[in-house]
């Protein structure tokens, strides 16, 4: 009897975090000020929580892996996951630190202020990885740099036996606030990756290019075959061997921009598991991105399939030639 043909499978491993988001401020409160507020948002976050959120629903087979601690913030997690159809079994308990942890702060008319607590994703290895992502299509990993304990030495044997196993693999970074000198950290790492998903300050930190198409540009130099530049409002830049294209954003009534990039990158990962054109990949990253800056909080207001297809024929697409 043939063994039964099973769904191709995602794991999005990296950052899982319980996310309190306050509600868009007039603004921050002097000393001493109370300042009053609709109901706060908690909700479970992270870039390998959001996007593989997002993926599940979506209709996509998708593992987190990741660390969490013991306690009630990383239970929660767990279970808001496996509520959307997560498979969780890659992630793990730490009996030392605490689940990480992050203040969301919406200000309109200006960006998001964070506060993060690191927590258990200090202990995340490249061990665990691999563990997690046995049996991947699509491995997703999601930001890279906020794990201090997840040696690039060690990842890239673990990328080198995932790719050799057919996998395709996509990289995304946090940058913490302060460091430099990261490129030594990502540069070696890119050479096995398939895509690199960066948004424009962290390309900025890593190339120190303030320009969207030269920070691309330069990130391929160190041997990524494809980069994706998300821009917030300014849309997005893909940039290959052969061209770049620029990705304008979709036109949404913006509330808050809190997980757009882990949805644009759900949405690369639909478009490669459906052998899209790039073109078409690219229009439906940017309607899941922007869909969920429609509401407060990572993933409450994704647009399902059908919309997410309906709405990438608004999303403009300009090319040039590299030597442009």
């Amino acid at each position: 009897m043939a063994s039964p043909v099973r769904d191709p499978l995602v794991v999005c491993a990296g950052i899982l975090v319980s996310d309190l988001f306050v509600p868009p401020l007039e603004g921050i409160p002097r000393p001493g000020q109370v300042a009053s507020i609709s109901a706060p948002l908690y909700q479970s976050g992270g870039c390998a929580a959001n996007t593989g959120i997002d993926l599940a629903d979506l209709g996509v087979s998708v593992r987190v892996g990741g660390r969490v601690g013991d306690d009630v913030l990383g239970q929660q997690v767990i279970e808001e996951l496996a509520s959307h159809g997560v498979d969780t079994s890659g992630i793990s308990r730490s009996a030392t630190s605490a689940t990480s942890q992050t203040v969301v702060l919406c200000i309109p008319g200006d960006d998001r202020r964070f506060m993060h607590y690191v927590g258990a994703n200090a202990e995340y290895t490249a061990a665990e990885v691999a563990a997690g992502a046995e049996g991947a299509d699509i491995l997703v990993i999601g930001g890279f740099l906020l794990m201090p304990s997840l040696d690039p030495g060690e990842l890239i044997p673990v990328l080198q036996s995932a790719r050799s196993s057919g996998a395709r693999i996509l990289l995304d970074v946090v940058i913490p606030l302060g460091e430099n000198g990261l490129d030594e950290l990502v540069s070696p790492l890119v050479r096995h990756i398939d895509g690199f998903l960066p948004n424009h300050d962290e390309a900025a930190v890593l190339t120190g290019e303030s320009d969207p198409v030269r920070q691309a540009k330069a990130l391929l130099e160190w041997g990524c075959p494809w980069v994706v530049i998300t821009c917030g409002s300014d849309g997005a830049v893909y940039a290959d061997d052969a061209e770049v294209i620029r990705v304008s954003p979709l036109p949404i009534d913006y509330v808050d921009g809190s997980g757009a990039g882990d949805a644009f990158t759900a949405g690369i990962v639909v478009g490669l598991m459906r052998e899209w054109p790039f073109d078409d990949t690219l229009r439906y990253a940017a309607a899941l991105g922007a869909s969920v800056c429609r509401g407060l909080g990572c993933h409450s207001t994704l647009f399902s399939d059908v919309e997410a297809r309906e709405h990438m024929s608004r999303v403009q697409l300009t090319r040039e030639t590299r030597g442009e």
